[in-house]
């Protein structure tokens, strides 16, 4: 079960941070990817962290302001952002798979193992 937290109201400019959580299961083996849904558009792949941590990877929508981290030992997978403008506006999603080598994953993937339900970011003054 992976849970996300974090979301809100935030003005343009701001920089919170999203949690997503794993209970029930470690993980250790799975790339971690985060998603985002605005209204009306497709969701699409905005970042990824190996599961070893030591690869990212971004969309360029999102590139230079949003950073993407895990901790392992607390089964949690972070993404802070930066500078948010409107556009941002989307219910974000993480979510895991195993079908990479721990030392990748692929932002364009959508070969997702477990998903969350969501979290509503709205970016507006």
């Amino acid at each position: 079960l992976l849970v996300e937290s974090g979301g809100g109201w935030v003005q343009p400019g701001g920089s919170p941070t999203l949690s997503c959580a794993a209970s029930g299961e470690g993980l250790d083996y799975d790339a971690i990817q985060w998603f985002r849904q605005a209204p009306g558009k497709e969701r699409e792949g905005i970042s990824c962290v190996s599961a070893s941590g030591t690869n990212t990877h971004y969309a360029d929508s999102v590139k230079g302001r949003f950073t993407i981290s895990r901790d392992n030992a607390k089964n949690t997978v972070y993404l802070q952002m930066t500078n948010l403008r409107p556009e941002d506006t989307a219910v974000y999603y993480c979510a895991a798979t195993s079908t990479f080598v721990r030392t990748s994953c692929d932002v364009r993937s959508r070969s997702m193992d477990w998903w969350g339900e969501g979290v509503l970011v709205n970016v507006s003054s």
